[in-house]
C-alpha cells in the first residue's frame, strides 16, 4: 500500500509543505498543501539560523493543513550547494560516489570534510582514458544542510531524504513524460534565483544566483525611504511599468528596473554560457516560476533579453488534485507551489 509523503521547502519568508500519495498506474495525487510565514531572521539567504523557531513553525503548519504523514524529504538550494560539470572513468555508480572525496577537493571551497557530495550521471562518452561517465557534481556544506534537518527532526518529523531544489524542479515542471529539447527552467525566490537546464527531462546544469526579489523590495526600501511592507506593495503594484502616474512612481520603478536588470543580466548570461558549451542542445525556451516570477513585465523582460520564448511554469499539471486540496488556494499557490511537489514527487517516483 502506497503511503503519503511531503516535500518541505523552507524558504527566506514561508515555509510549504506539498502531501503527495504515489500511484503505480498513474498521475500522483496532491492531498494536501499548506504555507505559512517564517518569523524574519529564522532564514537568511535560504540557510536556517534559528532551527527552533522554525521547527515551531512546521509544527503549526502540520496542525493546521491535517497533514497526515510524519515522513518528509527536505530541499536544499542556496550559495552553499555547488553543481557543476563533473566526468569520471565509467564505473559502477556506487563506486562513483564511493571515490568522489579523492577527486574533488580542488573543486570545493571548503574542505571535503565539511561537504556532503554526491554524484548524477547524465550521459556516457569516449575519451582517450576510455568509457566515461557524465554528469553533475553535487556538494553542500554539511553545517547548513543538518539545519534544515535539524528544525524538521524539531518538529517531531521523520526526514526520508534531503533532495536538490533544482531536481525538484524538473520533475514538477517537467514531469516524468519528458518533453522533447532544451529548456530552461527559473526560480526566483526571495533571496535567491535557481537556473536548471534540462533536455528531454535530464537535467544539465544548474546554476543559483544569490539575488532573488527581496533585494527589490529592499532597494525600494532603501531608495524611496519607506517600511519594507509598503515597498513590497509598491514592488507588486508598479512591477517593470511602462508608464507612470507622478513622478514618485517613476522613481520607484526606476529603482525596479535597476534591481531587476542585475537578475536578468545573470540569466541571460547563464543561457548564453550553457549555449556557448553544448551547442549541440541550445535552449529553446525558458519556464518562470516563484513568487519573484509574478513581478508585474518580468516575463516579457526576460523574453527580450533571452531573445526565447518565456511562459509560466504549471507545476500542478503533472499531479492529480485530491479531496482535501483547497483549489482556490493551490491555484493562488500556482506560482509557489513547484518545489515542495517536486521534492515530494521524487519519493513517489
Amino acid at each position: 500500500m502506497p503511503t503519503p509523503i511531503v516535500g518541505i521547502d523552507i524558504g527566506t519568508d514561508t515555509v510549504r509543505a506539498a502531501e503527495i500519495m504515489p500511484s503505480g498506474h498513474g498521475r500522483a495525487t496532491l492531498h494536501r498543501y499548506l504555507e505559512i510565514d517564517l518569523p524574519a531572521g529564522a532564514v537568511i539567504r535560504g540557510e536556517v539560523q534559528q532551527p527552533l523557531t522554525v521547527a515551531t513553525a512546521i509544527k503549526q503548519l502540520w496542525a493546521r493543513g491535517g497533514f497526515k504523514s510524519k515522513k518528509a524529504i527536505i530541499g536544499v538550494g542556496n550559495q552553499k550547494v555547488i553543481a557543476r560539470d563533473f566526468s569520471v572513468p565509467r564505473a559502477p555508480l556506487a563506486r562513483i560516489r564511493e571515490t568522489l572525496p579523492y577527486q574533488v577537493q580542488d573543486m570545493l571551497p571548503v574542505p571535503v570534510s565539511d561537504a556532503l557530495l554526491d554524484f548524477y550521471p547524465v550521459s556516457e562518452s569516449h575519451s582517450e582514458q576510455g568509457p566515461m561517465v557524465n554528469g553533475l557534481l553535487l556538494a553542500a556544506v554539511k553545517d547548513a544542510v543538518l539545519e534544515n534537518v535539524k528544525a524538521v527532526q524539531g518538529a517531531g518529523l521523520e526526514p526520508q531524504n534531503v533532495d536538490l531544489i533544482p531536481f525538484a524542479l524538473v520533475r514538477a515542471l517537467i514531469g516524468h513524460e519528458a518533453r522533447t529539447g532544451t529548456l530552461a527552467l527559473v526560480d526566483l525566490g526571495a533571496s535567491s534565483t535557481t537556473v536548471v537546464i534540462a533536455t528531454g527531462g535530464v537535467p544539465q546544469f544548474v546554476r543559483i544566483i544569490p539575488s532573488g526579489s527581496a533585494d527589490l523590495t529592499e532597494a525600494l526600501a532603501q531608495r524611496l525611504e519607506i517600511p519594507l511592507d509598503a515597498a513590497e506593495r509598491v514592488k507588486h503594484r508598479l512591477g517593470l511599468a511602462k508608464q507612470v502616474a507622478d513622478m514618485e512612481e517613476h522613481k520607484a520603478v526606476q529603482v525596479i528596473y535597476e534591481a531587476t536588470n542585475e537578475i536578468l543580466g545573470s540569466l541571460r548570461n547563464t543561457v548564453n554560457y550553457f549555449t556557448n558549451v553544448h551547442p549541440e542542445m541550445p535552449v529553446q525556451s525558458i519556464l518562470i516560476t516563484g513568487g519573484g516570477a509574478a513581478l508585474p513585465g518580468f516575463q516579457n523582460a526576460l523574453a527580450d533579453v533571452t531573445r526565447l520564448p518565456v511562459g509560466f511554469g504549471d507545476p500542478l499539471a503533472n499531479v492529480a488534485l485530491g479531496r482535501g486540496v483547497d483549489q482556490q488556494q493551490i491555484l493562488a499557490a500556482r506560482s509557489t507551489v513547484a518545489v515542495a511537489v517536486g521534492l515530494a514527487l521524487g519519493s513517489a517516483a
